[in-house]
């Protein structure tokens, strides 16, 4: 989960007094989680669902609610800058999307511009996916001039200098030879151009999603900027801008919109409009459990949360959602923020008033047996968890990337998607104990989830079985073994024909099928590539299979 670090007196200078031990103490209550702290500065953990909260001006304006030092919804000033950014329709293919806004009277000195680096990046994979959803931009607004554009450059014009080199670069050569090019080409490297932002003068501003150029880099006594946020989602990139204009308002900045030009339509950007959502009282009480909350308990609690909010009558209010709390898509998201203004540990704890009769899951009966088959081959059983990444999952395992099941907020990094297989988690689990002896066998039983393009309903849960064995000898014919052993004692007729998935090396790998009166199966066994094991930093050659109940 992202994790901000502040030191106390940034609280004081946003307005915040509390003494560090009632701040330590008090912090948690709001949904955050204190990682470390000492006695300049502290480590705060916040869950992803608050990007708004990823700033020390965030966790000030929040916390200043819920002690009741400001309530409501905190207002910000939004003048038109007069400023103009036309959109290139060619950029439509490749990310079609842009929002900016100007930002005047800003502070970076002190260790604001490391802050606002570490907020921006912890945006990145909040809401933008690792910059695939969304990429955001912070020039220095003094050095260039409007009008600007968004374009799509062929791949070798318009060079620029990148961020921390002193030489021009062309955007295909940032892709290779530039750190953050070589981390982020996957994202346009597939296109014919890529994406520039210019001014009139057509300096280069940057290069979405991979790179700022020099140009525009920013300072200790950089005072006036431009943030521009580009991406494949409309609506986040539009929160993300909100996100980030509110947290500089907060210190004083004064936000100017931006007229933002598509071959179709104009936006005016940053739009702070708050939005509406009515809560019911009973719903509220119900969903919470132990309360017994009035329509002005409710009102008062929403204050505290920062929002506004109306009385219509005894059983519904309705709240002013702050432009910032990206959040809030449900009227369950509002009653958790009025159970979290209340207090958690206030609430009452009570037994559900339930009976149930229960019995056991023929997957499970079935899923016993199959332990045992393989504990009787002599493996040793492992559960990882069903989300991993792209990187993971389809990268290092040779595979292509396919459309899959991602997770809209992660909490980590290294955790975006639900798993398709089971593989590559085993995999990861020879790489973290490749100091335990030889030979290591192991296997798992585990759900997947995949997108079916040929069901009514895309999404398919699925069973699997997945085993692996590393040792110096491993070969073909030990993993065609032991899976013949398994379908055998599982009562399935096998049938075996050639493959080409590339995780294996190839005329050493094979497709299975088998059918029995509980089901069919179908699968692949062989010996992992070098390149594979490579990836994972094994040392020793590695065979697996993997089975799918169907």
């Amino acid at each position: 989960m992202p994790v901000i670090t502040f030191k106390y007196q940034d609280l004081k200078d946003l307005g915040i007094s509390m003494e560090k031990d009632e701040l330590i103490d008090t912090l948690p209550m709001m949904s955050s989680d204190i990682e470390d702290f000492n006695d300049e500065e502290i480590k705060v953990e916040f869950f992803p669902n608050r990007p708004d909260n990823l700033s020390v001006e965030g966790v000030a304006r929040s916390f200043k609610g819920f002690i009741g030092q400001e309530t409501g919804l905190p207002k910000y000033n939004v003048e038109k800058s007069n400023e103009i950014v036309t959109v290139d329709s060619e950029v439509a293919k490749i990310r079609p999307y842009i929002a900016f806004a100007k930002i005047d009277n800003v502070d970076f000195s002190g260790d604001k511009l490391k802050y606002i680096m570490d907020f921006q990046e912890n945006l990145h994979w909040v809401i933008g996916r690792d910059r695939k959803k969304v990429a955001i931009g912070i020039h220095n607004a003094d050095v260039v001039n409007g009008p600007f554009k968004y374009i799509a450059t062929p791949k070798n014009e318009n060079a620029f200098v990148p961020l921390e080199k002193d030489e021009k670069m062309t955007p295909r050569s940032i892709l290779t030879d530039h750190e953050k090019g070589v981390d982020y080409a996957h994202l346009i490297e597939k296109f014919d151009k890529y994406p520039l932002i210019l001014d009139k003068d057509d300096n280069v501003l940057s290069m979405p999603p991979i790179i700022n150029g020099e140009l525009t880099k920013l300072k200790e006594d950089t005072h006036n900027i431009i943030v521009d946020v580009t991406g494949t989602d409309e609506r986040a990139v539009n929160q993300t801008l909100n996100i980030i204009c509110c947290s500089f308002a907060e210190v004083g900045g004064e936000i100017k919109s931006m007229e933002v030009k598509y071959e179709d339509k104009n936006i005016i950007s940053p739009d702070l409009t708050p939005q509406e959502r009515i809560v019911h009282v009973d719903t509220a009480n119900e969903l919470i459990g132990g309360t017994t909350l009035t329509a002005k308990d409710i009102k008062d609690l929403l204050l505290k949360a920062r929002f506004d909010a109306e009385i219509i009558n005894d059983n519904e209010v309705n709240a002013i959602i702050p432009a910032y709390r990206v959040d809030i898509l449900h009227e369950v998201d509002i009653v958790e923020n009025i159970a979290v203004q209340y207090h958690i540990n206030a609430i009452e704890a009570e037994l559900p008033d339930i009976n149930t009769v229960a019995y056991e899951n023929n997957w499970f009966k079935a899923e016993s047996t199959i332990r045992e088959v393989m504990i009787g081959l002599g493996f040793q059983e492992v559960m990882s968890l069903m989300l991993t990444n792209e990187d993971a999952h389809y990268t290092k395992m040779n595979q292509i990337e396919k459309e899959h099941v991602q997770v809209a907020k992660p909490i980590t990094i290294d955790r975006t998607m639900i798993r398709t297989s089971l593989i590559n988690s085993l995999m990861e689990f020879l790489e973290d104990n490749k100091h335990e002896d030889l030979p290591q066998k192991i296997f798992e039983i585990g759900d997947v989830l995949y997108i079916d393009e040929t069901k009514e309903n895309k999404t398919v849960a699925g069973k699997k079985l997945a085993g692996l064995i590393c040792h110096s000898s491993a070969n073909f014919t030990e993993i065609k073994s032991v899976v013949t052993s398994i379908l055998s004692n599982l009562g399935y007729e096998m049938k075996i024909s050639d493959s080409e998935n590339k995780t294996f090396i190839e005329g050493r790998v094979a497709d299975v099928e088998g059918k029995s009166e509980k089901g069919n199966i179908k699968g692949f066994f062989g010996e992992i590539s070098p390149e594979v094991i490579t990836n994972f930093t094994l040392e020793y050659p590695v065979i697996g299979f993997e089975i799918e109940f169907v």
